[in-house]
């Protein structure tokens, strides 16, 4: 049974590679504690134990094709927040993610140089000790071009996987540990009352109402004004500053049989019948405890609207929550979510929009289209590709990297197709910011690219290897492992250090920066759950996309570096 299984697997190989994304992803479903392998690693494992059993051949172009779709795909995901990173906000995070990504190269050559490891197995310490599995696919662009026999680059190629595989559980559990544990020790800071500070001074309140709730909630509800209700004899906007801590609105009422719009130089009376949109518990402290709640299902009939808006317009970008509220268009609108490079903000009085953020907004239907308009536009939901731009910036991506060359040391270093890849999805993730019907690929498509494609690349290069994957073990000896445990926790005590005494960082902030900096989303997760709060998300999402693009191209550098 066991012969005809390996004989199957090497006569199918194309089947051999989706058992192992399907065992990948069934290995990265364990978790213990906040540490997880996840599909990507999950699938380099199953790739290696697949690689022991059948020698199961691997096509190099195949692995390409997919390694392209993912970097096309983290480009494209990243590219308005890395660019408006560059621009202006969280320059802290970014200085910090730069210094992080420079300390792990350094760290990783020098490793390499004193352990006198191959191109293959330094590339894979970097990308399993910086938990940057596309350094890999660089590293192996990289290899492929250096003038040496092709057993020699199978080899190297190989060795990268086992590197990788053997330096990347520090690598992940190590972030982790230092951020919600280390570093607070040697801060001497408590991580719960730091981010309840943090939030105070963003303007976030956590028990009591305000505007980062308000903004969140939406109800509308009827209520008649009795004869001494204190709003009787009030224009609109004077009833609903009444209670200004809250966004409650006034957006239609009934006086007799007549229904109509409620403006600013409507005058409440006695009898009327308001239409009130906001909090529930506010409501009633605007109309009074006496107040009758009416179901009047025709005065209620308002067309409601949620939608996701992208940020484009630079009159919206760089202000402030607080800010916008007070314009006359977000009069009756309604922030459910603020999403930022995949990631949810929290909502906050003091935080700052960006070009490329994505708005949940409710609210009468008019008023999100006047929003919209005002903010950027709609995402309207297209489940088409643009399959002229996707081909075409992989293509231009690829040509200007390999056409691009620079020196560094006095070693020439080709920018190779993956970086020219990367930097393609950059720039067209960037454009469509400015111009959203320009290459749009919906998320979905985004997420298979992104996971699929690494996964099913990783998983191959796993598979490749797995042949000489115990040979390669015991060549590289248990001072691999030690490398990468060094490689691990030296950005992470550089970083910090550098945060706190040079860049003088919120601690919640740093520890959020220190996690982006390494990509490392579990860790973010992590100091969260030990916080008892979101805002260490605000650190991670500068310092994400700055990591995500260095960390991929070092793989190509420590080639160049210790092959040279």
């Amino acid at each position: 049974m066991l012969a005809w299984l390996e004989q199957f697997l090497v006569r199918y190989p194309e089947l051999a590679l989706f058992l192992v994304i399907a065992g990948g992803y069934w290995i990265g479903s364990f978790k213990v504690g906040m540490f997880s392998l996840g599909p990507v690693t999950g699938a380099l494992f199953a790739g290696l134990f697949v690689g022991q059993f059948a020698h199961v051949p691997v096509s190099g172009m195949t692995k390409s094709f997919l390694f392209l779709l993912f970097l096309f795909g983290i480009g494209y995901s990243v590219g308005p927040q890395f660019m408006q990173a560059l621009k202006r906000d969280g320059l802290g995070p970014i200085l910090l993610a730069v210094v992080v990504a420079i300390t792990g190269l350094t760290a990783s050559i020098l490793v390499a140089k004193v352990l006198q490891l191959d191109p293959g197995f330094a590339a894979g310490l970097m990308s399993g000790a910086m938990t940057q599995s596309a350094a890999m696919g660089t590293a192996t662009d990289a290899i492929n071009a250096l003038p040496l026999p092709e057993a020699d680059r199978a080899l190297f190629v190989a060795h990268i996987a086992v590197a990788d595989a053997v330096c990347y559980i520090f690598g992940y559990a190590g972030v982790i540990l230092f951020c919600t544990v280390i570093a607070p020790a040697l801060l001497k800071v408590d991580l719960r009352t730091e981010a309840l500070e943090l939030e105070q001074a963003l303007g976030m309140k956590r028990a009591t109402p305000g505007l980062a709730s308000a903004w969140r909630k939406f109800e509308l509800r009827a209520y008649r004004l009795a004869e001494n209700s204190p709003l009787a004899g009030l224009a609109v906007p004077a009833a609903e500053a009444r209670v200004p801590e809250h966004r409650l609105f006034i957006q239609r009422l009934r006086q007799g049989e007549r229904i109509f719009e409620a403006a600013s130089d409507t005058t409440l009376r006695a009898g009327d019948v308001i239409a009130i949109s906001g909090p529930r518990e506010a409501m009633v402290e605007l109309v009074g405890p006496r107040a009758d709640e009416i179901e009047d299902r025709e005065l209620l009939d308002l067309p409601v609207l949620a939608a996701d808006v992208l940020v484009m317009s630079p009159k919206v970008g760089d202000r402030t929550l607080a800010d916008l509220s007070a314009e006359e268009w977000t009069r009756g609108l309604y922030l459910r979510a603020v999403n930022r490079g995949g990631q949810e903000l929290p909502i906050a009085g003091n935080l700052a929009l960006q070009r490329g953020d994505q708005l949940r907004l409710v609210g009468p239907e008019p008023v999100v289209q006047k929003a919209a308009a005002t903010i950027g536009a709609i995402i309207a939901p297209n489940p088409t590709i643009d399959f002229i731009v996707l081909g075409l910036a992989i293509f231009l991506g690829g040509v200007v990297g390999v056409l691009l060359t620079f020196s560094v040391g006095g070693i020439k270093i080709s920018l190779s197709t993956s970086v020219g890849t990367l930097l393609a999805g950059l720039l067209v993730g960037h454009l469509r910011t400015r111009y959203p019907l320009f290459g749009r690929i919906p998320d979905g498509a985004i997420a298979l690219m992104t996971s699929l494609g690494l996964a099913a690349f990783v998983g191959l290069t796993g598979i490749h290897a797995g042949p000489i994957f115990l040979s390669a073990l015991k060549e590289a000896g248990f001072g691999l492992l030690l490398g990468g445990i060094v490689v691990t926790l030296a950005p992470q005590i550089v970083g910090l250090a550098f945060g706190h005494f040079a860049l003088r960082m919120n601690p919640i902030l740093m520890l959020g920066a220190l996690t982006g900096a390494q990509t490392v989303t579990a860790a973010m997760a992590a100091i969260q759950e030990r916080s008892g709060s979101p805002v260490a998300v605000l650190g991670y999402t500068p310092a994400y996309p700055i990591a995500n693009i260095l960390l991929t191209t070092w793989g190509t550098i420590m080639v160049a570096v210790i092959a040279s």
